[in-house]
């Protein structure tokens, strides 16, 4: 085959989805960059069906070429070496005089990589069931108490103030939960614009133990601060920062109770001054066993999820860290062993050269 002109091959080149040109015998005549890119054992000469092994595919090539049919659609999946879900599109062009080779163009493969956007499709779908699930339960509670205290319990003092007990705490739980949803949505919204804004950490660090040494008094729990007691300015939003050490702090003290204790650190991972600042808060708790930890800041995911809930958790507190972390263009690190208590570090950015 004659090479594609310049133009068409660097124009077909500059497209961000894979384009492969096929002639009447099924093989392979162009490929552009982001076909290799996605199939790199792509070649010029073979049958495009030893690379792309997808029976809808070859179909509508067979039909498109075997009729000269305008075009086909489709979609189909690779399960191998990763999974990946593509649409393609399969155009005719070739010529009508009947004398032409085999070997001349005759259809355009387009396709498209839709695994972004079903992985996406599901997560929000996921997200959808699970915070209605979330709501349902303490909804219905709160229902059903309602209807008792109309009916069976009109009368009884006793039993009314033990139900509304209940439902104060179901509408509460209702509550913390409406609350982190919009906290997560805020989050999303701005996790493009870095904040800007110097933030003292330490300052932060003190606030957010301040605020939870009552909870960790009734627990039984020492919270110990070991950070430097001079200011540690970071370009931040000091709001989100405070929500990100209140929440790895929170579950340090549910979580980690059995250990009775829960350390804040605060240091640069190096000695130049342009090297990160990480903040680890670490509990004595039971640990986490090694298959949760990837799944740690989905959204809703529970080690123990009616543990966590009877303990007032909402299972998204570690998914606003993660987005928060995200706009702060720093890192989460999590460390543990069962048994060994849990680190939940997080790598800030002292600069904004990297926004």
């Amino acid at each position: 085959m004659t090479p594609l002109p310049p133009l068409l091959s660097n124009s077909l080149d500059a497209l961000s989805d894979p384009v492969i040109l096929i002639d009447g015998r099924k093989t392979i005549l162009f490929f552009n960059k982001a076909a290799g890119l996605a199939w790199p054992s792509l070649v010029i000469g073979m049958p495009l069906s030893f690379t792309l092994r997808a029976p809808d595919l070859v179909e509508a090539l067979d039909h498109v070429i075997a009729s000269q049919d305008g075009e086909r659609d489709g979609v189909f999946s690779e399960r191998h070496p990763v999974e990946r879900d593509f649409s393609f599109r399969v155009r005719n062009v070739q010529e009508s005089e009947p004398y032409l080779s085999r070997t001349a163009p005759a259809a355009l493969v387009i396709l498209r990589d839709l695994t972004e956007a079903r992985r996406l499709e599901s997560m929000r779908v996921d997200f959808v069931a699970n915070a209605s699930h979330e709501l349902r339960t303490p909804l219905a509670s709160l229902i059903g108490f309602i209807e008792t205290l109309q009916g069976p319990a009109r009368e009884d003092p006793k039993a009314q103030a033990r139900f509304l007990s209940i439902m104060r705490e179901q509408g509460r739980r209702m509550a913390r939960l409406i609350d982190d949803l919009l906290s997560l949505s805020r989050v999303e919204m701005s996790e493009h614009r870095r904040p800007i804004d110097l933030v003292d950490m330490t300052s932060v660090i003190q606030q957010s133990v301040d605020t939870l040494r009552p909870t960790a008094s009734a627990r039984g729990v020492t919270l110990e601060i070991i950070a430097p007691n001079e200011p540690c300015p970071l370009p931040g939003d000091r709001d989100e920062l405070l929500r990100v050490v209140e929440n790895l702090v929170e579950n340090g003290i549910k979580y980690g109770q059995s250990g009775g204790r829960v350390e804040i650190d605060l240091k640069p991972v190096g000695v130049d001054p342009t090297d990160d600042m990480a903040l680890s808060v670490r509990d004595f708790g039971e640990g986490i066993a090694p298959e949760h930890l990837p799944r740690l800041t989905e959204r809703f995911y529970r080690v123990d999820a009616s543990a966590s809930r009877e303990s007032g958790g909402t299972g998204l507190g570690l998914a606003i860290v993660k987005h928060i972390v995200n706009r702060h263009r720093g890192r989460l690190v999590i460390e543990s062993e069962k048994g060994q208590g849990s680190v939940f570090r997080v790598l800030l950015p002292r600069t904004t050269s990297s926004a």
